[in-house]
């Protein structure tokens, strides 16, 4: 019976559960922040690409 009297008073098991919530959560930040600036870099480097190449075209003599 003081088996389970101590198991009901036992709260290390509700705290691991909720330090694994927190890294759920923070995962989760983590991973839609990292999206987000992922697809602004992205189009930062398509739009020097593209300036990159029409400047190119512009300043280099056509072959005959």
């Amino acid at each position: 019976m003081t088996f389970f009297k101590n198991l009901l008073r036992d709260e290390q098991g509700a705290t691991a559960i909720e330090y694994g919530l927190i890294a759920a959560l923070i995962a989760v930040a983590a991973i839609t922040a990292m999206t987000a600036v992922g697809g602004e870099i992205s189009d930062t480097f398509n739009t020097v690409d593209s300036k990159l190449d029409t400047a190119n075209k512009t300043t280099t003599p056509a072959a005959d």
